[in-house]
Formats: C-alpha cells, sequence, structure tokens
C-alpha cells in the first residue's frame, strides 16, 4: 500500500505569497512535518495533524514522512520559500535513494513557491536582472573553504550573488568574512541588499555600499543579495531607492 507525499513551499512568510497550487496541496494532505515555524503557519482542519521537528533534522523529518506515506496516508512535507531551493525537497530525494525500495514507488509530487531571494528582490527593484547565483553560507554540511572559492568564483563571473543562511548565533563571523572576501573582487560601491522578513509585518529592506555593509544588519530571517559591478542604484524623491542590474552586459575585458 502507498499513499502519497507532497514536499510544499510556502514562500517567504506572508499568506499573500502562498501559491493557489500550494493551497491545494496543504487542503488535500493529512499529516504535515516541518520545521516548527512553518508547520505553525499552516490553517489545519481537525483531521489534519502536524508533526513539527527541529531545523537540523532534515534527514530525519525526510524519512518519517516517507514511512508514512509508505503506509498509504496523504503526506506534505512543508518548507519556508521554495522546497527545492536549500529546503526540504533535496532531503526528500536523498532519503528516497538511501531508503528501501518501497519508497521509489510512493507517488511524490514537489510544489514550488515565493523564494526569499525573490521576494527580496521584488521588494528592491529589480538586482536579479541579470545573470545570478544563490549560496548558503551554512557551513553545515560543506566546508568553509568551499563557500570561499565560490564566492570568488561567482563575484569575479559578474554574478549576482544572493545569501541563504547568511549568519546565525552559532556563525557569528562568516557573513563578515564573506564581505571581506567580495570586496577583494567588487568595488566598495557594489550595493547590498538586507531584506529581512519581506513580506512580513516585520519587513526590513536596507541598501548600503559593500564597503559599509554591516554583518550586524542580518540574522537568519535575513536574505543578503549583493550585486555585480553592473548593478545600478537609482536615487527617487520621496520614495525607496530601486535597485537593478541591467539586462545586457559587457564582461570584463580580455
Amino acid at each position: 500500500m502507498s499513499g502519497r507525499l507532497t514536499v510544499i513551499g510556502l514562500g517567504p512568510g506572508s499568506a499573500e505569497q502562498i501559491t493557489p497550487e500550494a493551497s491545494r496541496a496543504v487542503a488535500e494532505a493529512t499529516f504535515f512535518y516541518g520545521y516548527k515555524p512553518y508547520v505553525d503557519r499552516l490553517d489545519l482542519g481537525t483531521h489534519q495533524t502536524r508533526i513539527a521537528s527541529d531545523n537540523r533534522e532534515e534527514l530525519a523529518r525526510a524519512k518519517e514522512a516517507l514511512e508514512k506515506a509508505a503506509e498509504g496516508h496523504s503526506v506534505a512535507v512543508v518548507s519556508g520559500g521554495d522546497p527545492g531551493v536549500f529546503a526540504m525537497a533535496a532531503a526528500v530525494c536523498e532519503a528516497i535513494e538511501a531508503g528501501p525500495a518501497e519508497w521509489r514507488s510512493i507517488e511524490l509530487g514537489i510544489v514550488p513557491g515565493v523564494t526569499a531571494m525573490l521576494a527580496v528582490a521584488a521588494r528592491a527593484g529589480a538586482p536579479l536582472g541579470h545573470d545570478f547565483c544563490a549560496i548558503s553560507l551554512s557551513d553545515n554540511l560543506k566546508p568553509w573553504d568551499l563557500i570561499e572559492l565560490r564566492l570568488l568564483a561567482a563575484a569575479g563571473a559578474g554574478f549576482v550573488i544572493a545569501l541563504y543562511n547568511p549568519i546565525s548565533k552559532a556563525r557569528p563571523w562568516q557573513l563578515g568574512r564573506a564581505f571581506e572576501c567580495l570586496a577583494a573582487v567588487l568595488p566598495g560601491t557594489t550595493p547590498v541588499i538586507f531584506g529581512r522578513a519581506a513580506g512580513r509585518p516585520d519587513e526590513r529592506i536596507e541598501v548600503l555600499p559593500l564597503a559599509l555593509a554591516d554583518p550586524g544588519k542580518a540574522d537568519m530571517a535575513t536574505c543578503v543579495i549583493i550585486g555585480s559591478p553592473e548593478t545600478r542604484i537609482i536615487k527617487r524623491d520621496g520614495r525607496s531607492t530601486l535597485v537593478y542590474t541591467p539586462r545586457s552586459a559587457t564582461g570584463p575585458s580580455i
């Protein structure tokens, strides 16, 4: 007997940014697994059950959800933002690959969501208007040396860079070190966007030049976007500053 497992992206936090597809998927599931702040965002019926867990228990959460689906239940694993961006979709796929053969026969659906990166970019203007990449500063699953290598490569190639998991109580130094790495490659005038809780009541969007970027302005609810050398700022009287990256690029002179 095999059920269904749906991995659902709930967006960055505002109910208005949950897609209709995600809302339908929530309505159809019975058991919900996820990080507690995410499952607490769900408005569930009496026939639906939350199973919350800690943020660092992704693989265990995925296995538990697959076991429940294998029993024939309709199960959902919820993520903030998009489940395929530093989130639960990869953990579920990893669990399926390493798990029992019966898990491969479970019907699997992945429902996309609005990412923090996209929500912050929309608030600031169009910083992702040309080529960009996303890098997590968490070194829980990869070494810091690799993170620095990727930061330098992306900045040197002219990518706009969105930083996820920029700082935490356990990792208070890494965002500052990332800024130092980037400053070795990028002009000090490069725009840096601190986007905290985009779309929520406690939203805060601030734009600073890289030379003045303060790591203390970020926490784990913040997505930081660093522009490329081509990213521009438009000042507007009585309006918020616009940050955008032109659709065309000249590239480095060779």
